[in-house]
């Protein structure tokens, strides 16, 4: 499929952090479920990255990976750390593509930005790196992940370009991340949630979304992603269990009333 053909956003990942020597195995067994986006990162300490590419070889889906800075790196490093950070940028998306056996991605993600407390010089230019990137036809979308509301007005405020997508750790018990899922809604960015079920195994268990699973007769799990759909989020699911990966893309076809979502909106604490 040629780079210059529009993006397509799948609505549901998969997501193969933690999978290890399995994850050529399972990202194939999702494949077969039906999932039609793979999240990965060129970061060797959580992702292995060249398993997703072995998995791929026989079928093209979208694929969204990431640069992640040194510091979230183990000693597997995909580029130079003595070289410039638009040189290890250019450098990582060379060894991503070789992983993953193509010649672009559909989306590159800034794997979380350098400080905790702001958007950085750092950030700026690892971004214009990843622009040239996209602007070479190395990737079709652009993304930041585990950034703050601060970080995104910041960003914005720099004169950056916006991203395509946001990638988030979503805690209900912090509204669900509401602030910056309001953000992304203004500037029509598309908010991926993930870790919706381990971060929230409260909701998981709670007595209102017991209730609606056992009225819909479906599991917990599928009315906490049927919510994420419903409030506008790209859910990523890590499960490595065939018939969750099936649970997990049924959801999409339940039906949640208003007050339903406004009672699972409501369980933040």
């Amino acid at each position: 499929m040629p780079a210059t053909e529009p993006a397509r956003v799948p609505d549901f990942l998969y997501g193969t952090a933690w999978k290890e020597d399995r994850t050529p195995a399972l990202t194939e067994l999702a494949l077969r479920s039906g999932f039609r986006g793979i999240d990965t990162a060129n970061q060797r300490r959580h992702y292995f990255e060249e398993g997703v590419g072995q998995a791929l070889a026989t079928a093209y889906r979208a694929v969204q990976t990431k640069f992640t800075y040194e510091g979230g790196q183990d000693h597997r490093l995909p580029y130079d750390p003595a070289a410039p950070l638009s040189t290890q940028v250019a450098q990582s998306m060379a060894s991503s593509l070789e992983h993953l056996g193509t010649d672009y991605v559909d989306s590159y993600v800034l794997h979380g930005p350098a400080s905790g407390y702001g958007w950085t010089e750092h950030d700026a230019e690892v971004w214009a790196a990843m622009i040239k990137e996209r602007d070479g036809g190395r990737t079709r979308l652009l993304g930041v992940s585990n950034v703050s509301i601060r970080h995104l007005h910041q960003m914005v405020a720099s004169g950056a370009e916006p991203p395509a997508f946001v990638q988030n750790r979503c805690f209900a018990r912090l509204g669900w991340d509401r602030d910056v899922r309001a953000f992304c809604r203004e500037r029509k960015i598309v908010y991926q949630g993930f870790s919706l079920l381990t971060a929230n195994l409260e909701v998981l268990h709670s007595r209102r979304v017991g209730e609606i699973a056992a009225r819909l007769r479906a599991t917990t799990p599928q009315v906490v992603f049927r919510f994420a759909l419903a409030v506008g989020m790209l859910p990523l699911t890590g499960t490595s269990d065939a018939e969750h990966m099936k649970q997990d893309l049924a959801s999409r076809h339940l039906s949640l009333s208003a007050d339903d979502v406004s009672a699972i909106e409501r369980l933040a604490g």
